[in-house]
């Protein structure tokens, strides 16, 4: 969930796509969940919520202050986790969409069970 988007503890294998299996291992990493301004909207209608009911009971100002982000839980976990699902997963931010093959954590590959999907295969599943 969390860390510095476009940052990575490792490079990746470019040959690979890691697919995600939703082990909701990232959703639980503390940190920002940053919303771009275009997914603010789609979200709030996907929770039947208007614009700034969504961003009243679910947006925080971002630690750099630079934008907004997602509340998390007392427990680090994202607000939108329940369970062992994602409230928004059809609408997820990008910032959610794009772990592990656009950013990652320290670690991650520890606790996320995303699988390795050679990357043809992965475009031929319309994965990438």
């Amino acid at each position: 969930m969390s860390g510095s988007p476009g940052n990575r503890d490792v490079l990746l294998d470019p040959d690979v796509f890691y697919a995600c299996d939703r082990c909701t291992a990232c959703c639980k990493w503390p940190g920002d969940v940053r919303l771009e301004e275009d997914e603010i909207p789609i979200i709030a209608a996907h929770l039947g919520l208007t614009e700034p009911e969504f961003l009243d009971q679910f947006t925080r100002l971002r630690t750099n202050r630079q934008g907004l982000s997602l509340i998390e839980k007392d427990n680090h976990e994202c607000i939108m986790l329940e369970g062992d699902s994602c409230r928004i997963h059809s609408v997820k931010p990008e910032q959610c969409r794009g772990f592990p093959n656009k950013w990652n954590f320290p670690g991650w590959r520890q606790v996320c069970h995303a699988k390795a999907v050679p990357m043809p295969e992965a475009r031929a599943r319309g994965l990438v």
